[in-house]
């Protein structure tokens, strides 16, 4: 299937690892031209060579996406980079599961906030666009309490929130907004490695909740960012799609 991508002007937060970074590989292999940020100047390096040996464009730019006014700057930038902006990803969290004050506001600001202010300072060029569309990454913790409840999963039920209000403001402007929740994601150096190694009960515990007998990959979460951001879903906004591997057992009304 074309996603129709080619020459599409996208921005992703957090796009050196894991998710982001596998989101910003599947945006330039469908012909996408992207910009994204990250907080490690060599891990932003690096991508962007990965990047171009495969043969696409990707520019990476440091950003602390918690400090409000440098994200917006990045936002400002790029678009005059690219000529305007045809999609957002909101990517980054904090990951502060353990609930302490400090875990609350950094999970605010980085994971809500962030996304809040993503969407914000990018509308102005989505609408210019005509097709633009906002997509932010929550998680399967965000729809059921499980062990990351506290600061990092109310954070992320906030984001569904905030991105179907969104949704529906913006359907008459021409912009779309959705939601990708990821399940247990598993990639060299992330989360669930260092759990495997440090708390082998709680990964043992994971990997057993999932029917399939396996936790996904940051590849598989991507495909489902880079579909809704695209034209192809042109009539998809205010959805959360959840990519978990019949992890969760809710059913969504």
């Amino acid at each position: 299937m074309d996603l129709q991508l080619t020459g599409a002007r996208v921005l992703v937060t957090g796009g050196t690892r894991g998710i982001g970074r596998a989101v910003v590989e599947a945006f330039v292999d469908e012909g996408a031209v992207v910009e994204f940020c990250a907080r490690d100047a060599a891990e932003l390096e690096e991508t962007e060579k990965a990047i171009a040996g495969r043969g696409g464009r990707a520019t990476g730019s440091r950003v602390d996406v918690g400090d409000g006014a440098a994200l917006t700057a990045w936002v400002a930038a790029a678009a005059g980079r690219l000529g305007g902006i045809d999609a957002v990803v909101a990517n980054v969290s904090a990951l502060a599961i353990p609930d302490t004050d400090e875990n609350w506001e950094l999970s605010f600001q980085v994971d809500l906030m962030h996304t809040v202010r993503l969407a914000r300072a990018a509308l102005p060029h989505l609408e210019a666009a005509g097709t633009g569309s906002i997509t932010a990454v929550s998680s399967v913790s965000g729809r059921e309490a499980d062990f990351a409840s506290g600061p990092y999963g109310t954070m992320k039920t906030a984001i569904v929130g905030y991105i179907s209000g969104l949704a529906f403001q913006l359907a008459g402007r021409g912009v779309r907004a959705n939601v990708v929740s990821p399940g247990n994601t598993f990639f060299e150096g992330g989360v669930w490695d260092q759990i495997k190694s440090g708390n082998p009960e709680l990964y043992a515990m994971a990997l057993g909740l999932n029917p399939t007998g396996h936790m996904g990959t940051p590849e598989e979460m991507a495909r489902a960012v880079v579909f809704l951001a695209s034209p192809v879903s042109s009539f998809t906004s205010g959805t959360n799609l959840v990519v978990d591997g019949a992890l969760t057992r809710g059913i969504q009304l």
